[in-house]
């Protein structure tokens, strides 16, 4: 069976530079990325949040009306 790499939410909120309870508001307001909850921990696919980067790439200039 194929491992998949996973990231804890203390790790990708390291890795964004955001809170961990940032990503725990995210999630009840599906706002983030998917995520799994196993043996009551959360974890992160890496497939999953690169994936959510690159949707995002170029996202804040347009927010900001410069794009």
């Amino acid at each position: 069976m194929e491992r998949i790499e996973c990231l804890s939410s203390k790790l990708l909120a390291r890795r964004w530079g955001l809170s961990p309870s940032t990503l725990e508001r995210w999630r009840h307001k599906r706002k983030g990325p998917p995520h799994l909850k196993i043996g009551g921990r959360v974890r992160y696919r890496l497939q999953d949040i690169e994936h959510f980067e690159a949707a995002r790439v170029g996202h804040a200039e347009a927010d900001r009306g410069q794009a």
